[in-house]
C-alpha cells in the first residue's frame, strides 16, 4: 500500500463522516458508524506516520503495518 493510496482512503473516510455528520434529521443512526471511520482514520494516520518515519531513517515503508484500534487508540490515553 502506497502513501498516495493511504491517503485516498483518508480522503475517502472523512467525505463519508462529513455527509454524516451532514445528515442531522437521524444523528442518532449514524453514531456507531461515525465511531467506526474515526477509529480507522486515527489507524491510517498511524500507518502513514510509521510509513513516512521508516523511509526517513532508510528502512522499507512496506514494513509498516497497521494496529489495532486498541493501540492507536491508547496514545490518547
Amino acid at each position: 500500500m502506497s502513501d498516495k493510496t493511504i491517503l485516498q482512503h483518508i480522503n475517502e473516510l472523512v467525505e463519508e463522516e462529513n455527509r454524516l455528520h451532514a445528515d442531522t434529521a437521524r444523528p442518532e443512526q449514524h453514531a456507531e458508524r461515525i465511531q467506526q471511520i474515526e477509529e480507522q482514520l486515527d489507524q491510517c494516520w498511524d500507518l502513514l506516520r510509521q510509513r513516512r518515519a521508516r523511509r526517513e531513517f532508510g528502512d522499507d515503508p512496506e514494513g509498516a503495518k497497521v494496529r489495532d484500534v486498541k493501540t492507536v487508540e491508547g496514545y490518547l490515553n
